[in-house]
């Protein structure tokens, strides 16, 4: 099996509701191993949206890269996500930051996420759950990677891990 970390986002209707039913569809194709605090955070590129809640977990799966990014589709797609205006704003958004330490460059599926190092709002709640996860391509930990950031925006803990994820896990 697998250790996936993926991001999570959103911020149009109800952003933690969207997380949190996100949560839920995750546990069902794998084991959520880690999940971060809830981030409010600053939206980057077209910033004529509201802020977003932002997110990070660890998901140990059986997919394979291709099978779980089309499964985070299915989610966001669920959760009413229309793909428009890149930056725009969303939903739901899950984006497949790591894969194990593997290196993927396909149509449609680049992993590493190609931008993680540039972003606050990635890099903030993965660095609360691995500081020291080492990125396979920059071949440097994320708390260096954060450390040098230059993206300056705000990412503001609003709650605790334990709190937004309390009842998200399927019973045993």
């Amino acid at each position: 099996m697998a250790e996936a970390w993926i991001g999570l986002g959103s911020n149009l209707g109800p952003r933690r509701e969207h997380l949190r039913a996100a949560l839920v569809e995750l546990w069902r194709i794998g084991q959520v191993l880690q999940v971060s605090s809830l981030c409010e955070t600053e939206p980057v590129g077209a910033t004529r949206q509201g802020g977003f809640l932002n997110a990070a977990l660890c998901l140990k799966t059986h997919l394979p890269p291709r099978a779980l990014l089309e499964e985070l589709l299915r989610i966001e797609a669920g959760r009413g996500r229309v793909r428009g205006e890149r930056n725009g704003p969303r939903t739901l958004d899950l984006d497949l930051l790591f894969y194990d330490d593997a290196v993927i460059e396909e149509d449609g599926l680049q992993v590493p996420h190609p931008r993680l190092h540039e972003r606050r709002f990635v890099l903030v709640p993965l660095c609360e759950l691995a500081p020291g996860l080492r990125h396979p391509v920059l071949k440097r930990g994320l708390g260096d990677l954060l450390e040098a950031v230059e993206d300056r925006s705000s990412v503001i803990e609003v709650e605790r891990s334990t709190d937004w994820v309390e009842g998200t896990r399927p019973a045993c």
